[in-house]
């Protein structure tokens, strides 16, 4: 697989397009390229070119050949509703949501969240978190991005309407996803934070609608535990 960069411009087959500052420094200077290296263009939205680099009066361009029909998404479309973690643990769960092939995470404030966010900070680490994703898209081969939403609190999430199912994982109770029927369509998976949901936060998670699942009889970490759900789900009903 040539280098892959996310490109949010128009891409036509047989046209020569300049490359945004981010991916021409991307390129040229990070990985080195030259002109004539073969290079993939994607513009999050499912549309995919392979194409050679070149220069158009001196400045890095991309000389577009062939279009590319995969989409390499999963037939099974999880958000991750994801309590706020600290430190790099929301970094790393954002990048590894992706490669897993959510199409979306979720940023929730609950009760026993460490982390907190307000002013400024808020847009800053949203810019940062999906900026993540696009570098794990880049990676991983997929050609639509992950949308990484604005945190909002759980309360707010549970009353805004979602088109699909809503699970939550509670440790102790619920149904192992082993044993659950494949949903028909898509699905909220909410895990909770460093400290555990409260049993008021799960209360309202069952007057919301959201079915308990478990995996199994040990306690994960909070950048733990969405991560294995996705991949088992992935596994039972995805394209693993």
């Amino acid at each position: 697989m040539p280098p892959r960069f996310h490109c949010p411009l128009p891409l036509v087959v047989g046209q020569t397009l300049p490359l945004p500052a981010e991916v021409a420094h991307h390129a040229i200077r990070v990985l080195r390229m030259r002109p004539g290296e073969a290079l993939a263009l994607f513009d999050g939205q499912g549309h995919e070119c392979l194409g050679e680099l070149t220069e158009v009066d001196g400045t890095p361009a991309a000389r577009l050949t062939e279009a590319v029909p995969d989409t390499r998404e999963a037939p099974l479309a999880i958000t991750l509703v994801q309590a706020l973690a600290v430190a790099d643990k929301m970094d790393w769960i954002v990048q590894k949501a992706v490669e897993l092939g959510a199409v979306a995470v979720q940023p929730v404030e609950a009760e026993r969240c460490v982390l907190k966010l307000a002013g400024d900070r808020v847009g800053k680490r949203v810019a940062h978190w999906q900026q993540i994703a696009v570098g794990a898209a880049e990676q991983c081969g997929r050609n639509r991005l992950c949308r990484v939403e604005n945190p909002q609190s759980l309360s707010r999430w549970l009353q805004t309407p979602f088109n699909g199912e809503r699970w939550i994982l509670a440790p102790g109770e619920g149904v192992a996803l082993s044993g659950m029927q494949p949903p028909q369509g898509p699905v909220a998976l909410l895990i909770g934070p460093e400290g555990g949901w409260s049993e008021v936060e799960l209360a309202k998670a069952g007057a919301a609608g959201c079915r308990p699942v478990s995996l199994g009889p040990r306690v994960l970490r909070t950048e733990t535990a969405g991560l294995a759900a996705l991949a088992a789900m992935m596994a039972l009903w995805g394209d693993y």
